[in-house]
């Protein structure tokens, strides 16, 4: 099973919010997680991002491969695996 940190859109048309989650690489963008880590608000200036450091971590260091924008926030967080 490939697991994947990435995005969950949430939010209203036009007001984008996110949630950074950990899912199956199989299952939908909105569709069910394994685990929610932290959020990403787009909409504010400048963009507003939380992660739960200790979580992403570990699952980093399981295996789970970040998708292309998680990765930017990863490293605005300053969490390397």
């Amino acid at each position: 099973m490939a697991v994947k940190i990435r995005l969950r859109r949430m939010g209203q048309k036009k007001a984008p919010f996110y949630r950074i989650v950990v899912a199956d690489a199989r299952t939908p963008r909105d569709g069910k997680c394994i685990e929610e880590i932290g959020t990403y608000d787009p909409t504010r200036n400048p963009s507003a991002f939380s992660v739960n450091e200790e979580l992403a971590k570990k699952w980093l260091n399981n295996g789970a491969l970040p998708t292309q924008a998680v990765e930017k926030i990863f490293k605005l967080a300053g969490i390397e695996k």
